[in-house]
């Protein structure tokens, strides 16, 4: 690389959160919490990471307090005291290693299928019911189950407070509930929760709001949101400026604090016109600090790797990410897959020894190292 790296390892303060660098570490499921509790390993696993110079934890999606928040085996979960008194221990760890740590609160929504645990008989819920051979498959949100899942979201953030997080992180993103609100394919709803931008983005302010109210004026909220979704990679949420700038203002008034902008890659403008990536766009439009995110240090996506492949992705150059860095286009720098195979890669480019970090293949993602 021929640009210094030294501006990711510049201490931030971004309202209440003082970090130690720009480095924060993406959420990403990794499977590994039999029951939902986070084990030993897991702590280790993210101690690990915060040690060789993260600046903030961002953790795997982790459920809320709803019957249908799960959709996928060992899984861990933010409720109940065996998982919370699991969390603390990750908590207390990070802290100790230097890091700053947020969970990431999680409800899958109709990506829920019948037989996943913990409850098998529990269909996914979603903002409309959906049948398959006269049997309920996606059941169809009440506004009495849209106000459990507020508190459920609310809870979680009372408690991650109590437990002694940094911050929480809100998943609005990649096609799960909060976003299927927001998506006028997934939400055909006739009530205030459906029909135009505003009212598909009630259900996400609704949270906001009640998680503001359950942590208080200076707790840090992230809310992470992408303009496609798993379901359809090529989706745009909000193909203009215009309508981008309609979607975020009531999320950042509502509450957010930073916006965590999910991208496929991270370099790719997000309109004509402009060099601006999506958290560029996020924070020209917010003011609000932004996390950028998306291929990072590596020379090709992640979707790659959604299917078996022997397909490795090599190291690859980040001048470009340095400079949009230091030209104070977005905050924040989130690592993914760099961040699982190679604990040690924020050490290693700090320390000049690029070269050494570790290549990605699929193969790293059956041991949590």
């Amino acid at each position: 690389m021929s640009t210094d790296a030294g501006s990711l390892f510049q201490p931030v303060v971004l309202g209440s959160l003082n970090l130690p660098s720009r480095l924060v570490m993406a959420p990403m499921t990794r499977n590994f919490s039999p029951g939902g509790v986070p084990t030993e390993q897991v702590v280790e696993y993210y101690r690990r990471r915060a040690a060789e110079g993260v600046g903030l934890i961002i953790t795997e999606g982790t459920t809320v307090d709803h019957c249908a928040a799960n959709g996928y085996p060992d899984v861990p979960r933010f409720h109940g005291e065996d998982a919370l008194a699991g969390w603390r221990k990750v908590v207390d760890a990070v802290h100790a290693a230097g890091g700053k740590f947020a969970p990431q609160l999680w409800h899958v929504g109709n990506v829920r299928r019948l037989g996943t645990e913990p409850d098998g008989t529990v269909p996914g819920y979603g903002p409309m019911e959906k049948r398959k051979d006269d049997k309920i498959i996606v059941h169809g949100m009440t506004k009495g189950d849209i106000q459990d899942v507020v508190n459920a979201f609310a809870q979680a953030a009372k408690d991650a407070k109590a437990i002694g997080c940094d911050a929480v992180e809100l998943h609005g993103a990649h096609g799960y509930l909060i976003d299927q609100f927001f998506w006028e394919g997934t939400n055909q709803r006739d009530d205030e929760y459906g029909g135009n931008m505003d009212n598909r983005g009630r259900f996400a302010v609704e949270i906001i709001r009640a998680v503001r109210e359950a942590v208080g004026p200076d707790f840090p909220i992230i809310f992470r949101f992408s303009q496609w979704k798993q379901q359809d990679y090529t989706a745009r949420l909000a193909p203009t400026p215009e309508l981008l700038e309609q979607f975020l203002t009531p999320l950042s008034e509502a509450g957010v604090d930073i916006f965590h902008c999910s991208q496929r890659r991270y370099w790719e403008p997000e309109f004509e016109g402009s060099p601006l990536n999506l958290a560029g766009w996020t924070r020209q439009i917010t003011g609000k600090p932004c996390i950028t995110v998306g291929s990072v240090g590596l020379d090709s996506e992640f979707l790659e790797y959604m299917v078996k492949t022997d397909k490795v992705a090599e190291t690859a150059n980040i001048d470009d990410l340095l400079q949009r860095l230091d030209n104070n286009e977005f905050d924040l720098v989130a690592l993914g897959r760099v961040l699982i195979v190679d604990p040690a890669w924020p050490a290693k480019l700090r320390e000049g020894r690029f070269e050494e970090v570790l290549p990605y293949s699929r193969e790293a993602l059956k041991q949590l190292v």
